[in-house]
């Protein structure tokens, strides 16, 4: 991996991460210690967290967040404002009342992987796995692990009945 991604771009904010060859990072984006491999598209307005992991050839489209603990596989297609979320309990304050730090939660791993979809505007919660190859509707909130090939919808996203809408 090298240093820094394939293209300029004005405003964006890169720090300690890690890029394979030819990654693009397109304006208004915040990446900070994660690892983008070689030939991925991060879209405007992506940020992606320390302890995040993307692999080769993603797609990861404007306005998605990544936290720390996402591991995303190669060939994953990530669209507009995905939201991934690493804690399930989230507290502003810690039981003595004080703002509460890292110390206060347990960091919930997601793991994407290779060629699975993720439909924009959904939510992915700590602690699943989204197996290879799978779709993730639009809108989603997926709450527990997705089968590899599999397709989900809705809230909370369950198995898609294969009927179309027209």
């Amino acid at each position: 991996m090298q240093g820094s991604p394939a293209n300029e771009a004005p405003h964006r904010m890169i720090r300690e991460c890690r890029f394979g060859a030819d990654v693009v990072v397109h304006p208004f984006t915040n990446l900070y210690g994660c690892a983008v491999g070689a030939g991925s598209r991060i879209g405007t307005f992506v940020e992606i967290q320390t302890g995040a992991v993307i692999g080769r050839r993603c797609k990861i489209q404007s306005h998605t967040f990544i936290c720390d603990g996402v591991t995303i596989g190669d060939g994953v297609f990530i669209g507009h404002g995905v939201m991934f979320v690493n804690d399930k309990l989230p507290r502003a304050t810690n039981s003595d009342g004080e703002l509460a730090s890292s110390n206060d939660w347990t960091l919930l791993p997601i793991d994407v992987e290779d060629g699975a979809t993720i439909g924009s505007a959904a939510v992915i919660l700590g602690g699943v796995t989204i197996g290879a190859g799978a779709l993730v509707g639009a809108g989603a909130v997926v709450t527990r692990d997705v089968e590899a090939e599999a397709t989900v919808v809705g809230v909370p996203a369950r198995a898609s009945t294969g009927r179309q809408l027209s």
